[in-house]
């Protein structure tokens, strides 16, 4: 059994611990964020170190890690800590529910999470540092290029091209065949059927193409690292 380290102390952190801790063969024994965002010294009953000093406590001589990070900044904090983790020598693993149904040859990188009753289909490939959610179908020949993050219930199907940086919003569905460009943001429930613009924000039914390109609104993709409290949620804020 590995020993891993979780990267976060979210909501969300907490919940990644929940399905790894019991629906796989790593151990989770501890967490880790940047000093200044400890709040608590303990989650789970697991102690909660600073980043800054992690390899001196749980060594990647010993340890692996994964980093428990939703889409803040889209996903560019997420790509930041991947980058600063590997530079520290750690092994970023992939978990895969056992409750996911996948096929051989699935092509996929480190940092990714396939949620539970998820199906990926046969020929997809899925690049570095993706996080897939829950009940999320994934077509047959699909691509999703490195540090997505597609929201619980999303469908994607067959043929479909996912650039880098991409959040795909919770039951929103990609029509076969399409490409969506890189760092778009898709809403929630939104169904694409054309190719998407570079930066694009696509909100409502039918999609309508926000007035502001991703890059102008992804600092204020407001889901801080530290959010172990009720009330966090993605918002936007407009200048």
């Amino acid at each position: 059994m590995k020993k891993i380290v979780l990267f976060g102390n979210s909501l969300y952190a907490e919940s990644v611990y929940f399905s790894i801790r019991y629906d796989s063969s790593f151990e989770v024994v501890g967490y880790t964020v940047d000093q200044a965002y400890i709040g608590e010294d303990t989650l789970s009953g697991l102690p909660v170190v600073p980043f800054e000093q992690v390899e001196s406590i749980f060594p990647p001589t010993d340890h692996g890690m994964f980093l428990a990070l939703s889409y803040q900044q889209l996903n560019r904090l997420r790509e930041n800590k991947y980058y600063q983790a590997k530079a520290k020598g750690y092994e970023l693993i992939t978990y895969f529910s056992t409750k996911a149904l996948t096929w051989p040859g699935l092509k996929i990188g480190d940092n990714c999470i396939v949620s539970e009753f998820t199906t990926v289909g046969p020929r997809v490939e899925i690049g570095n540092n993706v996080t897939v959610g829950p009940n999320v179908v994934v077509g047959h020949h699909a691509v999703v290029k490195d540090h997505c993050f597609i929201s619980a219930g999303a469908v994607i199907l067959g043929n479909v091209s996912v650039g880098p940086y991409c959040l795909i919003g919770a039951n929103a569905t990609i029509k076969e065949g399409v490409t969506i460009a890189g760092e778009c943001i898709i809403g929630s429930g939104v169904t694409i059927t054309d190719d998407t613009r570079e930066k694009g924000v696509y909100l409502g039914s039918p999609p309508e193409l926000l007035g502001k390109p991703s890059d102008e609104i992804r600092e204020w993709l407001t889901w801080p690292v530290s959010q172990h409290k009720p009330g966090s949620s993605l918002r936007t804020k407009e200048k």
